[in-house]
């Protein structure tokens, strides 16, 4: 028998991220695990810990498709085994190691079909060697993945050992977790008013002064791992009597409008929501990136100031009504369509905590990473993770060519480095301006560049009326004004794949998720379709 049942928060929000993704993107959100095998494991052994997890946890055996109103749900199949790929080093004509991890890797998850877990066994003589699974954020959070491997490998060793792994009763499923899809009804407005007033405040797009005519997707990836941060951002941390995680927003935000010269950094902040003891122990994606806005308004504000307006617009974004990731995008499309441009927010912050591991390092060690190919096309303008060891701090930077050119990336992480460790001083409060002359970054052109949307691109009257009838059909309309947005016009995000696929089925193509959930016009959108 198969359990139904809507998504959840954290799921609502990677459902929609992977549909907004290209499908030569989506790989690069994968979640890759090599977990160690004990040394005289037998294939089957493998092969029976997994379905035993499949079994325990039904998040590794949910679909998400749409239901025939264009909803996405979570469909619980039946336990099953797990299909294991089983490859090995012998040379025997079939593909190598090598090889097969590849492609186990880079194939993409269809999330109506296939469940959110795939394995790839090596063998040599027969005799596992290596174990590499391949996971979808969908099922799973770094919560979750600790989880997993930590009952993997106790089944594991209980199975070398000859004796059963005792594991803690599983209480709860994800299902039991799910939340009712938005409606359009005066409560639910009232609900995200809020939040309408917090992006009613926010910058057209923060890097508008930097922003350079994308060409062909490029970005830039680096990291700097640095001993002095970890002691330094929690001095600065107890001076203010805030999170060591706010003294890196702080640091972000000025290191940011230094660049830029906008005094507003709106960014997703990604939070667990796991703060309940109902939520501590599923085995799901319960993360969701939670939209704040980094205030550094007023005469030249001082770093204190920056860490306690950091905190405080935490606090702030926390304390409001809770909103899902595709409501929030919606209110921003909604705010991109009145103001007729859109209102751009594609900076993302990660804050992971990897203690009681090490850094690695004794000295500041800054590294220029290959080019994140599949990142560049995802839409984002910026993600910024924080990692924190034991002994250490690690940032890493992915920056879009367009906003902040890769060569002008170690001069932000190391910047940003000295920001924080100079504040570890007693009394030391520099002001953006005094930041701003430090770090030297050439100057921003006067204005921002204007980027033309493009001439009219006048469709037929057949595929405006496709497309009309689409979004009302999934959406359940009465009926739309195609002078309006797909938002404006009442169309909702997690429906947005579902009318592509209705427009699909009527034979038209050429939009995206993004594209639809935009500030264009529907009737401008219609131009962009093409017959199938």
């Amino acid at each position: 028998m198969v359990k139904q049942a809507r998504l959840g928060l954290g799921q609502r929000y990677f459902w929609l991220h992977h549909h907004q993704l290209p499908p030569t993107a989506r790989h690069d959100t994968h979640i890759v695990l090599d977990p160690p095998l004990p040394e005289g494991i037998a294939p089957v052994r493998v092969r029976t810990a997994l379905n035993y997890l499949v079994r325990r946890h039904e998040a590794l055996r949910t679909t998400f498709p749409c239901d025939a109103e264009g909803r996405p749900e979570q469909r619980v199949h039946p336990p099953a085994a797990l299909p294991v790929r089983e490859v090995t080093v012998e040379d025997d004509g079939t593909p190598g190691p090598a090889e097969a991890v590849a492609e186990c890797t880079r194939a993409g998850f269809d999330l109506a079909a296939d469940w959110p877990v795939r394995a790839c066994l090596v063998t040599a003589g027969g005799v596992p060697r290596r174990l590499v699974l391949v996971l979808n954020h969908i099922a799973f959070d770094d919560w979750s993945v600790d989880t997993f491997l930590r009952e993997l490998d106790a089944l594991l060793a209980g199975a070398v050992a000859g004796r059963p792994a005792a594991l803690p009763p599983v209480v709860r499923q994800p299902a039991d977790l799910a939340a009712p899809e938005p409606d359009a009804t005066e409560a639910d407005r009232a609900r995200l008013a809020p939040w309408r007033e917090e992006i009613a405040a926010l910058p057209r797009d923060a890097f508008a002064a930097r922003r350079r005519p994308a060409g062909r997707p490029s970005s830039s990836s680096a990291a700097l791992t640095s001993p002095r941060l970890l002691p330094a951002s929690r001095a600065v941390a107890a001076r203010y009597r805030v999170w060591p995680s706010a003294v890196h927003m702080a640091a972000f935000a000025m290191t940011t409008a230094a660049w830029t010269g906008s005094r507003r950094v709106p960014c997703w902040l990604f939070t667990s929501h796991r703060d309940s003891a109902a939520t501590m122990d599923v085995l799901t994606c319960m993360f969701a990136p939670l939209l704040v806005s980094l205030d550094l308004s007023g005469d030249d504000p001082a770093f204190s100031e920056a860490v306690r307006s950091a905190a405080g617009a935490v606090e702030r974004a926390k304390n409001l009504p809770q909103a899902a990731y595709d409501e929030v995008l919606e209110l921003l499309a909604a705010e991109g369509f009145r103001r007729g441009a859109e209102v751009r927010v594609e900076t993302e912050l990660n804050f992971l905590n990897y203690a009681p591991r090490s850094c690695g390092t004794r000295r500041t060690r800054f590294t220029r990473n290959p080019e994140p190919a599949a990142w560049a096309r995802s839409g984002s303008d910026a993600y910024f993770r924080i990692h924190e060891w034991s002994d250490g701090v690690t940032v890493a930077l992915r920056a879009a060519e367009a906003v902040l050119p890769a060569g002008e990336a170690e001069r932000f992480l190391r910047g940003y480095e000295e920001l924080i460790v100079a504040h570890a001083e007693e009394g030391t409060d520099r002001r953006l301006g005094e930041v701003a002359r430090d770090l030297g970054f050439p100057a921003a052109p006067d204005g921002a560049p204007a980027h033309a949307a493009g001439p009219a691109v006048a469709c037929a009257p057949d595929a405006e009326a496709a497309l009309v009838a689409a979004v009302v059909r999934v959406n359940g309309l009465a009926g739309i004004d195609p002078a309006d947005s797909y938002v404006a016009a009442g169309g909702r995000l997690l429906r947005a794949p579902g009318v592509l696929e209705a427009l699909r089925a009527a034979g038209w193509q050429g939009l995206g998720v993004r594209e639809l959930g935009g500030v264009q016009p529907l009737r401008a959108l219609a131009g962009r379709l093409t017959a199938l």
